[in-house]
């Protein structure tokens, strides 16, 4: 059985939109070799409409290494509203949560889901997320904060462990509580 990894980058104040305003000056070595190794044990990424749109922008424009494994790696996006997709993905057709759960059930490596929006909501409402890794920036920023008006109820996490980057970031890596 697989799990669902989600990896998400968050300000101080809870901010999750527009990272690629605030994160760029902090990506360093130790960035990039967390990535990589998160990177290392995924088989596909698992994706919202949003987050699908702006990487398949900015990915497919890339090269190097790492722009190489995100175009190559199958990517699995939730949408209401897509249709067709481009960038090497498939729509995940029907019930969400059914098609999600399938994909879990496949052997294989993980799946790592990027981006913090309704998918991320559905999947903790239905306890299909096995570990986050929240990418906690020392910016404080205006925006879209996680999970914000959405009715969150309450979820207790269990941390599972910390690392602290020389430029600040400190990765919370917590798991659902049984």
């Amino acid at each position: 059985m697989r799990k669902i990894i989600e990896s998400t980058f968050v300000t101080l104040n809870g901010v999750i939109s527009n990272p690629q305003d605030y994160s760029g000056p902090y990506w360093d070595e130790e960035h990039f070799g967390y990535s990589g190794a998160l990177m290392a044990e995924t088989d596909a990424l698992l994706l919202g409409r949003r987050t699908y749109e702006g990487f398949a922008e900015a990915w497919s424009q890339r090269d190097g290494e790492m722009a190489d494994t995100f175009n190559r790696m199958p990517k699995y996006v939730a949408s209401r509203t897509l249709t067709e997709t481009t960038w090497n993905a498939t729509l995940l057709e029907g019930d969400t949560v059914e098609a999600i759960r399938e994909l879990k059930a496949q052997d294989g490596g993980n799946l790592l889901k990027f981006g913090t929006g309704s998918l991320s909501k559905t999947l903790l409402d239905n306890k299909l997320v096995d570990e986050y890794h929240f990418w906690v920036f020392p910016v404080l920023a205006d925006g879209e904060t996680m999970f914000g008006g959405q009715g969150l109820d309450i979820h207790h996490l269990e941390l599972l462990g910390t690392t602290t980057f020389k430029s600040g970031i400190v990765v919370h890596k917590l798991a659902p509580k049984a």
